[in-house]
């Protein structure tokens, strides 16, 4: 059985990770079977979470993940036309190349009580000394990651204005229909459900998160899809 490797389950959602949530929700959506194996990223194979195990073969990146479920098990985005395949791409690049930046900041460097929230979910289960220097070390590289990225060198207000575009954007994308491109989910909605939860449904405060909660439609996307396929969760 296909293994996914991610971190383990907290704060009432699939996982605090946008990119876990989205590989665990495409397996879902499409019904494929699979094992959870709660992990750090200290071991994967990019450094990085999610990653898989299929068949004695270890694969990593939600991108590459995804595209290896579409050729080997289903394909949620069979059915979708090539503008609508590209506008997949599009918003997808949106969410995870610029919205989760935002999103990152709020968590690691926005307030300390957000920084306490996200420290205690991660790094809660090590040992005390262990985890004060892995949390610590983490905290400065991916702060790093924020400057480099370029989000980090804007003012508060104006990463959080940037932001807020983005859900503007996905608030008039998804509109009043079921899901984001068809009346099944896709790809897209994958990507789209693990960001929006992680920024809905999560103890990380920001005017990101209160901006999207004015959103009805997006906040009802995100309680539908998680009643329809995390029942369990």
């Amino acid at each position: 059985m296909l293994k996914l490797y991610q971190f383990e389950r907290t704060w009432g959602i699939p996982n605090l990770s946008p990119f876990c949530c989205k590989v665990e929700t495409y397996l879902r959506m499409a019904g494929i079977d699979y094992e959870i194996k709660p992990a750090l990223p200290l071991r994967a194979p990019k450094g990085k979470l999610p990653y898989i195990e299929d068949n004695g073969w270890k694969l990593a990146d939600s991108r590459f993940i995804v595209t290896y479920l579409k050729s080997t098990y289903s394909n949620l985005d069979q059915a979708l036309n090539e503008m609508q395949l590209g506008a997949s791409v599009a918003i997808q690049r949106m969410l995870e190349e610029h919205l989760f930046w935002v999103a990152l900041y709020s968590r690691w460097q926005y307030t300390d009580e957000n920084w306490q929230a996200n420290k205690q979910a991660i790094f809660g289960k090590l040992p005390p000394i262990i985890r004060d220097l892995a949390a610590s070390h983490t905290r400065k590289k991916i702060q790093q990651q924020i400057l480099g990225h370029g989000i980090g060198r804007h003012q508060t207000d104006e990463i959080f204005a940037l932001g807020k575009q983005d859900i503007d954007a996905l608030a008039a994308s998804l509109g009043d229909k079921p899901y984001f491109l068809n009346d099944q989910p896709t790809t897209l909605d994958a990507s789209a459900f693990g960001m929006l939860i992680n920024i809905i449904a999560c103890p990380i405060e920001s005017p990101l998160k209160e901006y999207s909660l004015s959103k009805n439609n997006l906040v009802q996307y995100v309680e539908r899809i998680k009643r329809k396929y995390y029942s369990d969760c």
